[in-house]
């Protein structure tokens, strides 16, 4: 897989909440729970969607890494990470 750039994650991110959650034009640093009601039902919507925008499962680690998130920037930031950590991974295994 590819990695997406940030404005592509952006993207089919926001789209999500969109649908899913019915956020218009989210801020990206607003804190999701304060201004969106967001609870831990929308945090397993949003997870999944993780999961499907990587084409994997997450690890039991990196869902304890999820628990940080706050905000939709958090949510970017957490996905490069472990699409960079994922692409650093599969090129070792193949050296």
């Amino acid at each position: 897989m590819t990695p997406l750039t940030r404005e592509e994650i952006k993207t089919v991110i926001l789209e999500f909440c969109r649908k899913e959650f019915e956020m218009e034009n989210p801020g990206l640093d607003e804190d999701l729970r304060e201004v969106y009601e967001f609870d831990s039902i929308d945090a397993i919507e949003l997870l999944l969607e993780i999961e499907n925008l990587l084409e994997s499962e997450l690890t039991q680690e990196e869902k304890k890494q999820a628990m940080e998130i706050r905000t939709l920037n958090h949510v970017l930031d957490y996905i490069e990470s472990l699409m960079k950590y994922r692409a650093a991974a599969d090129g070792g295994a193949s050296s």
